[in-house]
């Protein structure tokens, strides 16, 4: 696993995080609970790809 995907996914959360609290002081709750979801979704995608090889290592180890 490359280590870029961790920095990635740190600075994601960084900036989500940033914005959701700016987001709730300016009394947008909806739009901040939206940036939240929109930066857990991008992650997802992101980290899916890898379980998807993770799967396919395990089933080749033990021959599935």
């Amino acid at each position: 696993m490359d280590i870029q995907i961790v920095f990635q996914i740190a600075a994601v959360g960084i900036l989500v995080a940033v914005l959701h609290q700016v987001l709730m002081r300016a009394g947008r709750e909806e739009q901040a609970m939206m940036t939240t979801l929109a930066g857990l979704i991008v992650v997802l995608f992101w980290v899916i790809q890898y379980v998807s090889q993770l799967f396919t290592a395990v089933q080749e180890i033990f021959k599935l």
